[in-house]
C-alpha cells in the first residue's frame, strides 16, 4: 500500500550537522490521508522536522506536526473544526537482520516499561518523513471527538415495573 503522505530521505545523504525539513501536505495528500483516517477533511497539515545522523548508521528525527481538520462529533454527528499539534522525537536504526531471522524456539527479548522505545527500522537506507508526520498527526486526533460545548447525557433509566418478586428483593410495595 502506498502511503497517503510520503517524503523519503536517504540516511547516508543527511548532512553531518543534520538538516531541517518542512513538509506541507498537498490538497491530494490531505484528501488521501483524510480518507485513510476516516475524517471529513484535513484543511492544513504541516510538519517541521530536524533530521540528524546517529551512531551505527542510525538517525534521529525531532520536531512537530500541526494541522487543521474537520471531524464528526460522536454525540451529535455534526461536523466541527479541530486542530492537532504533536511533538515528534523518533530514533531510527538499520534493521538487525540477525534478530529478524531469529528462530521461534529462541528466547524472546524482554523489555522493561522503563526502557526507551525500540528504534524504528531504516528500510533500504531510507526513512519516510511524510509517513512519520502522518503517523503523529493521527496520534494527535481525539478518538472520541466532541463538538465544543456538547456533553453526552445518558438516557434516563426506566422505572422498573411492579413484579411479584419485588418483595423478595426487599423493595417496598407500590400503591
Amino acid at each position: 500500500m502506498q502511503e497517503p503522505l510520503s517524503r523519503i530521505v536517504r540516511v547516508d545523504a543527511i548532512p553531518r550537522d543534520g538538516e531541517t525539513v518542512t513538509i506541507e501536505a498537498s490538497v491530494g495528500e490531505r484528501a488521501a490521508l483524510a480518507a485513510f483516517l476516516k475524517l471529513l477533511s484535513i484543511e492544513r497539515l504541516r510538519a517541521r522536522l530536524t533530521v540528524k545522523r546517529a551512531a551505527k548508521g542510525g538517525a534521529r528525527v525531532t520536531g512537530a506536526v500541526e494541522g487543521e481538520l474537520t471531524q464528526t462529533c460522536v454525540v451529535t454527528l455534526d461536523p466541527f473544526p479541530a486542530a492537532v499539534e504533536e511533538e515528534i522525537d523518533v530514533r531510527f536504526a538499520p534493521r538487525d537482520d540477525a534478530r529478524e531471522g531469529r528462530r521461534p524456539s529462541e528466547e524472546p527479548e524482554i523489555f522493561s516499561l522503563a526502557d526507551e522505545d525500540e528504534p524504528d527500522p531504516i528500510v533500504d537506507g531510507k526513512i519516510d518523513l511524510g509517513a512519520l508526520a502522518a503517523e503523529f498527526f493521527a496520534l494527535g486526533l481525539d478518538p472520541y471527538p466532541r463538538k465544543p460545548g456538547v456533553a453526552f447525557e445518558p438516557p434516563a433509566e426506566p422505572e422498573p415495573e411492579a413484579t411479584p418478586f419485588a418483595v423478595l428483593r426487599g423493595e417496598p410495595e407500590k400503591d
